[in-house]
Order: structure tokens, then C-alpha cells, then sequence
């Protein structure tokens, strides 16, 4: 499966933009409501975004200092290595979300959260964004980045840009349904 690399970048900025503007309606919100849980040992909306917010502080780092250090001229066409595209898939969200265990370190149940987390949220998007133009000018076959549950293992930065921007979907959905329910 090929893709073009200007329609994939523009696909994974629009997701990005909507994220953003939906986390932006989210401040309107009391702490008291983006705390509140649709069962014992489901995610708040803010657990959502914090988890979010946890994967943003290694992809961010990760993906500038890859696009930063790359020697690659951009290709028209991005073909999704086995890898990469098996964990991007993964992470789209079905219709019925399916559950899926996530890392300790990862896990924010029962933290103590406020708007803070949703204002660092909204920050990180926009680094996304700013980001995925910069990816624009280098190779996403070629460059590759680490990915977090281990530094040996390394994905194609297109594959990570879906993986990211996929997760975060996943999850923009589930904090949306949170707050349908109150």
C-alpha cells in the first residue's frame, strides 16, 4: 500500500487541527467533569489527555531530533514498512473501541489532574503540527524513529506520525464519549 507523502501530511495535520480545537472546547469544562469517570477503573477525560500527553514527551523529542539531524530530500510517495504500519492500524479506532493494555509508566488512573493537562495537550498538538511541516522537507521512508516501548526497535517516521496521530484519535474519541455520558 502506497500513499502520497503531501496527502498523508495533510490527512495527519487535519486530524491534528481537529484534536487541537476540540481540546480547546475541553477548558470550558470544570476540573470537576474532565475528572469524572463513566465506571470504576475507566479513564476521565483528563486521564485521556494525559495519557496522550505522556506520548507526546517521547515522540515529540524523538521525532524533532530525527527530522532535525536528516540529510533526506522529500519522496512524492510513502510506502508503510510492516512494522510501522501494523502498530499505526492498531490504533485506529473501530466502532466498538477495543481495549487495549497500556504501559505502567503510561497508565495515569487516579492521578491527580487539573486543566493543566489539557493546556499541555494543546500544546504538544501544536508541535505536532509545527513538526509535520518540518517533515515535509525530509525523506519518511528513510528517516526513522524509536518507538517507546523500546529504543531498539525503529519505525518509519511516516509510520510513527500514523501511530501518534491514530492513538491520539483513539483516544479524543473515548474522552469524547466520557463527557457524552454526564
Amino acid at each position: 500500500m502506497k500513499m502520497s507523502t503531501p496527502q498523508l501530511l495533510d490527512e495527519l495535520k487535519s486530524l491534528t487541527q481537529t484534536h487541537l480545537k476540540y481540546a480547546e472546547t475541553l477548558l470550558q469544562q470544570t476540573d470537576e467533569k474532565l475528572n469524572s469517570r463513566m465506571s470504576e477503573g475507566s479513564w476521565s477525560v483528563l486521564e485521556c489527555l494525559e495519557h496522550l500527553n505522556r506520548y507526546g514527551d517521547f515522540y515529540i523529542p524523538e521525532i524533532n531530533q530525527r527530522i532535525s539531524s536528516s540529510k533526506t530530500s522529500p519522496t512524492p510517495v510513502f510506502k508503510p514498512g510492516i512494522l510501522g504500519n501494523y502498530f499505526a492500524k492498531s490504533m485506529l479506532p473501530k466502532d466498538k473501541l477495543n481495549k487495549m493494555k497500556t504501559l505502567k509508566s503510561m497508565d495515569p488512573i487516579n492521578s491527580q489532574l487539573d486543566k493543566r493537562v489539557v493546556e499541555e495537550f494543546v500544546s504538544q498538538q501544536g508541535q505536532f503540527l509545527d513538526l509535520l511541516e518540518k517533515a515535509a522537507s525530509v525523506d519518511l521512508n528513510i528517516v526513522k524513529t524509536s518507538v517507546s516501548i523500546s529504543k531498539l526497535i525503529k519505525i518509519k517516521l511516516g509510520d510513527t506520525f500514523r501511530f501518534v496521530i491514530y492513538h491520539n484519535e483513539r483516544h479524543m474519541r473515548q474522552a469524547e464519549s466520557v463527557l457524552k455520558n454526564f
